[in-house]
């Protein structure tokens, strides 16, 4: 399959790209780890995210919440009992309880964001375990998942957090993180029952606790995945409507695969076809549209993937970046910002990964080893490096021009659409006149960036050594070409394989030649 694209340089395409506003990690507490650090620094060095969001914020490993057990006044001391169990029940029965809390990790984990020029999105939860109402948790780290036993206790906890960080950091500073209200309440995994009504108290309670601090503050949700719209995103602005609470953006979730069948440690997924799961979120943006008094707020999508469970080899494959590459494309058209889930592969929900390429949800697998889909959005990204307009987009390519005229792009071929196992493009752009031109581009398919490929063919080395890690890094790079084409009339083609993600620059490329230096001189020998 070939067709031909031919541009004026005049054109003007709608494209918001918003690529680096977001990425998701798993719970704050891994962010005291080393190699979860290592990772967000890559992560930070080629692609450069401005928020960062994820869950545990209030859990136990980060231990903002804390109970003290006043002794003083009790009646009885600890020589009254014949064991320490008996004066323990004692005291937990009789003793005054003091409310207090402990910012000593939540400032280590907030300075080393702020070290790598990346910012908090606060997920406020989950519940603290002696805030919950009862034992409902989800993960093998055991996040509380119920309502707090106390709102005022609750919405004490999220002012004096916020109130920390301000003068930890700065008012101007901290009034610039936005502030989620729980997530995907309309799962009774994340939020006991799903109660609806329970979590509507919960946003009210807390937004307006938050605003109470300062109004300046950023605060949405619901969070909830996809499929819940009928019900939970038209309940919540029916709720808005009726209660008047604070909201200053919607959020929303987006996966776009199947049920998984599960096989050992894995969950096999199979992708939803690409317009359909786009049309959800138009179908999403058209419910909110509805509400006059909250169309024009900002719409995030505050996590997407693919798959929507930790352990699904697909996101380790080429496939994934090509259909990556495509919904980065056109999620702008939707949504205000979105965020990637995630980073990294330093994630736990369901224990520790066996091995460094287990279907787990980042850009990069352990070892830090960049997965195709990490070029996906650094190319993205490299779309937004100069002053650009975009002049040309469909399925399979976006093409941008900068404001020193270079033309820039990203083609890819998602198979599963295409049915093309190479897909060819004719592109000719407007003359740049008498000057030197040269062609970038970067490729990145399953012969010449694939990561996972190599660790297979090595035997699927559970626990790879230094060297291995190496050769692993080396084999996740995209292969680079370069060549020159005419400046009066500058064309050329692409082939863009099964599932591969292509970046391309044309621009001048003026020569300068050192004193007798000839590059053509043993071309002939």
């Amino acid at each position: 399959m070939k067709y031909q694209i031919k541009l004026s340089g005049k054109e003007k395409v709608k494209f918001n790209n918003n690529v680096d506003f977001c990425v998701g990690t798993g719970r704050m507490g891994l962010a005291l780890t080393k190699e979860y650090l290592e990772q967000l620094k890559a992560v930070q060095k080629d692609i450069g995210f401005k928020f960062i969001r994820g869950h545990g914020l209030f859990c136990d490993d980060v231990g903002i919440y804390q109970e003290f057990k006043d002794r003083d006044g009790l009646a009885k001391k600890f020589g009254d009992f014949p064991s320490y169990k008996e004066y323990a029940e004692y005291v937990d029965k009789n003793a005054k309880k003091i409310t207090e809390y402990n910012f000593t990790y939540l400032d280590r984990v907030v300075d080393s964001y702020l070290e790598l020029n990346i910012r908090p999105f606060l997920e406020l939860g989950f519940m603290p375990k002696k805030l919950a109402s009862g034992d409902n948790t989800i993960f093998y780290w055991k996040g509380h998942t119920t309502p707090p036993n106390d709102y005022k206790k609750w919405t004490d906890l999220v002012q004096a957090t916020l109130r920390h960080l301000m003068a930890r950091y700065g008012e101007a500073e901290v009034l610039t993180w936005p502030i989620e209200v729980w997530n995907e309440p309309n799962l009774p995994g994340f939020w006991a029952n799903a109660d609806m009504e329970e979590y509507f108290k919960l946003y009210e309670q807390t937004a307006r606790a938050i605003k109470k601090v300062n109004k300046a503050f950023k605060v949405g949700g619901p969070a909830i995945c996809g499929g819940a719209d009928k019900k939970w995103m038209v309940g919540f602005l029916d709720f808005l409507t009726k209660k008047k609470p604070p909201i200053d953006f919607i959020s929303r979730h987006h996966y776009t695969t199947e049920f998984p069948d599960y096989k050992g440690h894995y969950g096999y997924a199979k992708l939803m076809p690409l317009d359909e799961t786009l049309q959800t979120l138009r179908d999403c943006r058209k419910i909110i549209n509805k509400y006059p008094d909250y169309k024009n707020l900002p719409f995030y999508i505050t996590e997407f993937n693919t798959s929507y469970i930790p352990n699904c080899p697909l996101h380790d494959t080429n496939l994934n970046a090509a259909y990556i590459a495509r919904t980065l494309a056109e999620i702008g058209d939707y949504a205000t910002g979105y965020s990637y889930w995630t980073f990294g592969d330093v994630f736990e929900e369901n224990g520790i990964p066996f091995t460094p390429f287990h279907g787990g949800f980042g850009l990069l697998a352990n070892g830090g080893i960049p997965k195709p889909t990490f070029w996906t959005f650094k190319f993205f990204k490299d779309l937004k490096s100069d002053e650009e307009k975009c002049v040309y987009r469909d399925k399979n390519i976006v093409i941008v021009k900068t404001g020193a005229g270079t033309y820039k792009g990203i083609a890819w071929n998602l198979s599963l659409e295409t049915k093309q196992n190479q897909l060819g493009m004719e592109i000719s752009l407007p003359a740049f006149g008498d000057k030197r031109v040269t062609l970038l581009t970067k490729t990145v398919d399953e012969e010449c960036c694939n990561p996972l490929k190599v660790w297979h063919d090595l035997g699927e080395p559970a626990n790879l050594n230094e060297a291995q890690i190496e050769l692993l890094k080396a084999a996740a790079h995209p292969a680079i070409a370069t060549t020159l084409v005419d400046g009066k009339a500058p064309s050329f083609t692409l082939n863009v394989k099964r599932n591969s993600v292509i970046y391309f620059e044309a621009a001048p490329a003026p020569i300068t030649v050192d004193n007798g230096y000839n590059y053509s001189f043993y071309e002939k020998m």
